[in-house]
């Protein structure tokens, strides 16, 4: 007789699923809201817009992933801040529109499920949920053998958040005079990591339990430093200031990001000398020989977000921000922008 084959055998194990679930629906309770709706488990997450906050609500939502920085915390087998990523990509692209993130998603997939280390994840996804303040509501978890080698995993998310109509950031009030203020990342945040790895671990085969020279943590720590998230200290001050612009300084770096919000007539020139970048930049740069350019457009080079302010009230952004426990750059201006000149300086 034939052997019976079953969807275990096959690699997919149903209750090993459940156990999972089962584990993490305190975690997802943690990060609601009082408009949730509904418990786990459902087909869909459920989310009560208290439209009585709102006159003209406007719906903002994000999805990314966290791309190659998987690949460290699964060769240092070290799952639980990736999740923080995961939400952080999402929710800094929400909140440059002067929105507040309202409830997030998550999707697991993998080769095998395992599940103290996807446990660990979604610790991750909850806590950033809880810095953001938005509510975890749903999420998927697909076990996919054979597409996925064991042990393997990828991650995307899903933000949805709310501004109104009138109070959308969009950058189209910026003007020639304004000031550019730089608020500090805890280091590469999710992106340019396929170079960092390249020149790191691939050409220079360096070892992630090392402490290279000028760094207080071992390089592994510092390449799963997890992405800050600017939710709380960005709608704070949209309530008080005239916040004209918002740049989450993700892929693409300070040259293809500061354009997506300028008007035509406007550049923006930033003095590097405002800020001391993290020795990960130095290291990377120097042991790949990149040059100055590159690095400023695949990487943060230690700033994540970017504001725009009228200059009258720089002085006071710049406090507040210290008030709030960032550390704040005055990093340029905005000046008028002739013929071809390029949208950003760095100088």
């Amino acid at each position: 007789m034939k052997k019976k084959i079953t969807y275990k055998s096959a690699g997919v194990d149903i209750d090993r699923a459940n156990k999972f679930v089962d584990l993490i629906k305190p975690l997802i309770r943690s990060t609601a809201r009082k408009e949730v709706r509904g418990d786990i488990g459902g087909y869909a997450g459920l989310f009560n817009l208290d439209t009585g906050r709102f006159k003209n609500p406007v719906l903002v939502s994000s999805t990314d992933g966290v791309g190659t920085k998987l690949n460290i915390a699964q060769i240092m087998d070290k799952h639980d801040t990736i999740g923080i990523d995961l939400v952080a990509m999402s929710v800094n692209d929400v909140i440059v529109l002067g929105a507040e993130p309202l409830f997030f998603l998550d999707y697991i997939a993998c080769g095998r499920l395992r599940v103290e280390s996807a446990v660990k994840i979604v610790e991750g996804i909850a806590r950033g949920c809880a810095e953001a303040g938005c509510a975890l509501i749903g999420g998927e978890t697909a076990e996919m053998p054979g597409f996925y080698p064991d042990g393997k995993y990828d991650l995307a998310g899903f933000c949805v958040g709310v501004v109104e109509a009138e109070r959308l950031i969009d950058g189209s009030g910026i003007s020639v005079g304004d000031r550019v203020i730089g608020l500090a990342s805890s280091g590469l945040h999710s992106n340019g990591y396929s170079l960092a790895r390249k020149v790191l671990l691939e050409n220079a085969a360096m070892d992630l339990e090392s402490v290279p020279e000028g760094f207080d943590r071992t390089l592994g720590t510092e390449l799963l430093a997890p992405t800050r998230i600017y939710a709380k200290a960005v709608l704070n001050l949209s309530k008080s200031f005239n916040v004209k612009g918002l740049v989450h300084v993700t892929g693409g770096g300070f040259f293809d990001n500061i354009p997506r919000i300028l008007p035509a007539p406007c550049r923006v020139v930033i003095r590097k000398d405002s800020w001391t970048a993290p020795p990960v930049f130095r290291l990377i740069q120097e042991t790949g020989g990149i040059d100055s350019a590159e690095m400023y457009r695949v990487f943060n080079m230690g700033i994540g977000m970017i504001l725009i302010v009228p200059d009258k009230e720089a002085g006071e952004v710049l406090d507040r921000l210290g008030g709030l426990g960032e550390n704040a750059f005055s990093l340029g201006v905005v000046e008028k922008k002739r013929g071809g000149q390029p949208s950003v300086i760095l100088e």
